[in-house]
């Protein structure tokens, strides 16, 4: 049958037996992790590469540095107002739904969080900032910093740029390798359903259906506000710029669903670099939009971190005035941005926020450890989706967006139904 040899049915069947293993039998769920561990870790393996094939062909395909500029500043410009916009939505639910309120801290579960708590209070900004710069090139790559990796391949992507015809061969041998790591990842993706039921099994395995009933109200919460946003703000986005959030939607549904087994938006990222060509925009677009938008657009993990803070702060009765909620959107407007740099970044970014408040205590984030995998899932899926809208605005805004294509791929979806 056709719909067996299908990814999305694959990996949709896989994830149900995945949660099903891990409710069932949860030490056998917790021994699956290897097997989402090294799914993601072969698709980390080709990441640094595409990130840097991909962008130094597409800024090389530019020609002008001032559309570099103009691309890169749209990019920001967008990822800066809807990242607001996600935090002080995320801070508006928390007020009216106050999810931490009637909550008793002493009752509730709690895990080890000393390392992120650690972290987070040591975190130095300026340092974080000036390691965007990599001191040795071959190190960034071997250690997969995705920021480092960015920011040698936009350099090294000019600097082919001003050379033009001169290195022209330089730019075709870099296409060919381009097509054969994009091979790899194709090889990869087929052991996708794998790597979700390992990643599911694990996560409910490990933590447990039971432990979500006690916060379950900040996960229907966390849950409710993403949708929203989702099919609110970015709907709203989708109908200035003319095009349909659901075929859009319909469109990546294999990445959705590879993000959800996974809880790693990182799974998807070559792919989704390919699909975004695919579905009409530009390659020089998305060379530069979507690696960016992986440090610098987190929708979902904004909108997590300011009703995070705000649940935390209920729990412990701490009634935040309208300055100090305004003082933790500015603090969140740059603390965020570190999120997807450090590993356990959602942690460390939120602990590094409530030591530099100092007004709610750092322990209370041990309340949050048993669900936040469960809501990491969503975060990730709501940064993905925002990363590709991100993609088609710039293309759009830029005409650099192929309708003709977009038309061809919308219909090959259809077909393909």
């Amino acid at each position: 049958m056709r719909i067996l040899k299908n990814l999305t049915f694959q990996v949709l069947t896989a994830i149900t037996l995945g949660i099903i293993v891990g409710a069932v039998w949860p030490s056998v769920g917790e021994s699956m992790k290897p097997l989402g561990d090294v799914f993601i870790n072969s698709i980390k393996m080709v990441i640094a590469p595409i990130i840097f094939l991909t962008i130094v062909i597409g800024i090389g395909s530019m020609g002008s540095m001032k559309k570099v500029g103009r691309v890169g500043g749209k990019a920001l410009l967008y990822f800066e107002v809807v990242t607001t916009f996600a935090l002080m939505i995320g801070l508006v639910v928390a007020n009216v739904f106050k999810p931490g309120s009637g909550l008793d801290p002493e009752k509730l579960a709690k895990g080890d969080v000393s390392a992120y708590v650690q972290t987070g209070k040591e975190m130095d900004w300026v340092q974080f900032f000036m390691h965007i710069v990599p001191s040795n090139m071959f190190d960034a790559f071997a250690r997969g910093d995705i920021l480092q990796i960015l920011f040698f391949s936009i350099l090294f992507g000019i600097g082919m740029s001003i050379l033009g015809d001169k290195v022209k061969p330089v730019r075709i041998f870099f296409e060919q390798l381009s097509e054969i790591f994009f091979k790899v990842l194709s090889i990869v993706m087929r052991v996708a359903p794998l790597g979700a039921f390992g990643g599911m099994a694990f996560t409910i395995g490990k933590y447990g259906l039971a432990t979500l009933i006690p916060l379950g109200k900040l996960m229907l919460s966390v849950y409710a506000t993403m949708f929203f946003f989702v099919f609110g703000v970015l709907w709203a986005i989708c109908k200035l710029y003319k095009f349909s959030l659901w075929e859009y939607l319909k469109f990546i549904k294999e990445e959705l669903l590879i993000v959800l087994g996974t809880s790693s938006s990182e799974s998807v990222l070559p792919r989704m670099m390919d699909k975004m060509e695919k579905f009409g925009c530009s390659r020089s677009v998305v060379s530069l939009v979507i690696p960016t938008g992986y440090s610098f657009n987190l929708d979902g993990t904004t909108i997590y971190l300011s009703m995070a803070t705000i649940f935390l702060a209920q729990v412990f009765h701490i009634d935040l005035s309208i300055s100090q909620q305004l003082t933790i959107i500015l603090l969140l407007m740059v603390t965020s941005k570190g999120a997807a740099a450090v590993t356990g970044g959602g942690f460390i970014v939120l602990a590094s926020t409530l030591s530099a408040l100092g007004m709610i205590p750092l322990e209370g984030l041990a309340l949050l450890l048993g669900v936040d995998r469960f809501m990491s899932e969503a975060r990730a899926i709501v940064n993905l989706i925002g990363n590709g809208v991100a993609t088609i605005v710039v293309s759009k805004s830029e005409n650099e967006f192929d309708e003709f294509k977009n038309a061809e791929a919308l219909s090959s979806l259809s077909k393909a139904a």
